[in-house]
């Protein structure tokens, strides 16, 4: 009996001492190059983002950041038996995200324990923690695209081209387009979400190859825990459900060329439905309960789903994710010009030391033909449109669409983004297939994205600057530098007493402000110190 052995040809337009790849050894050009392409993957958004770095901490930041490190500095494990616990008053208010409020729970306490061992302030902290989050996102997107158009092992053969953009193309991408956007307001909660999303996706097209017809029980299994777990994390963890499907059908039949008898009936699609099979009945149930409490009281705006604008909301939130619209956002309420400066010519600069490193990369990249292109864009677009959908639902969204600001960021940028860089990636090696133009193409569509990702530091500091003239911002990241040096001297703790008054002034007509303000300070001042946040007579 003899068994059929499958080989895999070689990519065209590939160096031949490059395809050999890992057997070559620990410093075979294959690792060194896909080495490079996932450290641009760390470079470029670090750049991009290095502007917001000491951003003051908005909205819920101000205060869950404190009695996460409060609360769970010395026990985190606790964050899962208390999140639990709030499940049916969230479920009230109208949402069920328990394993997402372990994350963000998780999170803050990261933020806390990083800026009490080194020292930072808490806005200093949490703008890294959020930095890691989009490295984290650029990565899997960047394995995305290559899960997806790979016909052989994943880093068996060299990166792609597409591979080498997606850096530049989503690292750029990162901007800081308004109060809402994932880069200024919840940026590690949602951008770990999308990079969660991608994840799915990323490890269900691993499974489908040519050579492969059984699934496995164990991975059957996971897949069903998975699909229950994603109904329990977050609306934009849902989805993760109908990405893998798209994913693993775009693969299969587009990139693969299996016949559909074989792309449906195959390992990634059971694995997919496995995945359908474990969220359905949890999602169903708590929309059902959810649909219940909401009928009768007025539920949480920022997870309710509203109708009545999604035809006018929708198309747009497909295009909100495009720099131009983006750039706008970050300079709005601005006057001054921002393009120019001395930190977007820095950044420029090393954009183009990486960027000319990846020009002289390319020759040695595995080529994208038009099926890997078109499966890519394809992937993207589904991307594109569940994330904008599902902005389109919210109210507040709808509103922002309807006031003109178009490009206003939301929990849904740091997907739509991924999916529509992957859209435009796609489709332009897809139409431009021919060597001699590839040659020429791919070097001046890099030097776009350099460009743009220049632009975006340009605007993401003029964000920065506008929002360090509020006064509220002043005050809290006035706070933030004194819970982390947290002085007793009767001096020090002057300063905090007019730091509360002020915030307590300030926030007067805003009774949850007003309440949180001394709570939370207070709780983590006893923890670090064991004394109120500020003593009133001075003791």
């Amino acid at each position: 009996m003899t068994a059929e052995t499958l080989s895999v040809p070689a990519q065209p337009g590939a160096d031949p001492a490059v395809v050999a790849g890992p057997a070559a050894g620990p410093r075979s050009p294959v690792r060194r190059l896909w080495a490079r392409t996932l450290r641009r993957s760390v470079f470029v958004p670090l750049i991009v983002l290095s502007p917001l770095v000491a951003l003051a901490p908005t909205a819920d930041h101000r205060f869950n950041v404190y009695a996460a490190g409060a609360l769970y500095r010395r026990n985190p494990l606790r964050i899962g038996p208390d999140s639990l616990h709030e499940v049916p008053t969230y479920l009230r208010l109208g949402n069920f995200r328990p394993l997402g409020r372990m994350l963000e729970k998780a999170l803050d306490l990261a933020v806390f324990l990083l800026g009490d061992l080194f020292g930072l302030p808490t806005n200093v902290a949490l703008r890294l923690v959020s930095f890691g989050a989009a490295i984290v996102l650029t990565l899997l997107a960047v394995l995305l695209a290559e899960s997806l158009l790979n016909r052989d092992r994943l880093f068996a053969t060299p990166p792609s081209t597409v591979a080498a953009l997606v850096p530049y193309a989503v690292g750029g991408a990162f901007i800081a387009a308004g109060v809402t956007s994932t880069t200024v307001l919840f940026g590690a909660l949602y951008l770990l979400t999308t990079a969660l999303v991608l994840a799915v996706s990323v490890l269900a097209c691993r499974v489908v190859t040519p050579w492969r017809r059984r699934l496995g029980w164990w991975r059957g299994l996971l897949a069903v825990v998975l699909g229950a777990g994603l109904a329990a994390f977050n609306e934009l963890g849902y989805l993760a459900v109908p990405l893998v499907t798209a994913a693993v059908l775009i693969r299969g039949r587009c990139v693969l060329g299996l016949s559909w008898r074989r792309t449906c009936t195959g390992p990634g699609v059971r694995l997919a439905g496995l995945i359908w099979l474990g969220f359905l009945p949890v999602v169903g149930l708590v929309r059902a309960i959810i649909h219940g409490y909401c009928a009768i009281r007025l539920c949480y705006r920022g997870s309710s789903v509203a109708l009545d604008g999604v035809a006018e909301t929708g198309p747009v939130r497909l295009l909100s994710w495009l720099p131009p619209l983006g750039w706008q956002q970050a300079g709005y309420g601005g006057h001054r010009p921002w393009l120019v400066g001395l930190l977007p010519a820095l950044a420029l600069v090393a954009f183009a030391i990486l960027a000319w490193r990846t020009a002289r990369d390319l020759p040695l990249l595995s080529t994208v033909d038009r099926r890997q292109a078109l499966g890519v864009a394809a992937t993207g677009l589904v991307l594109l449109v569940l994330a904008g959908g599902l902005a389109a639902l919210n109210a507040d969204v709808q509103a922002y669409v309807a006031a003109g600001r178009w490009g206003l960021g939301w929990r849904d940028s740091g997907a739509t983004a991924v999916g529509g860089m992957l859209v435009v990636l796609g489709l332009v090696l897809a139409v431009v297939v021919r060597p001699a133009a590839r040659r020429w193409l791919v070097p001046v569509l890099l030097a776009l994205l350099v460009l743009s990702a220049a632009v975006t530091v340009a605007a993401n500091r003029r964000f920065a600057g506008i929002l360090a003239q509020r006064a509220s911002s002043e005050l809290d990241n006035r706070i933030a530098l004194e819970v982390t040096d947290f002085d007793t001297s009767g001096a020090g703790n002057a300063r905090r007493c007019e730091l509360l008054q002020e915030a307590l002034t300030r926030y007067a007509n805003s009774p949850t402000s007003f309440r949180r303000y001394p709570q939370t300070l207070d709780l983590v001042a006893q923890r670090k110190a064991g004394r109120p946040f500020c003593v009133p007579d001075g003791r």
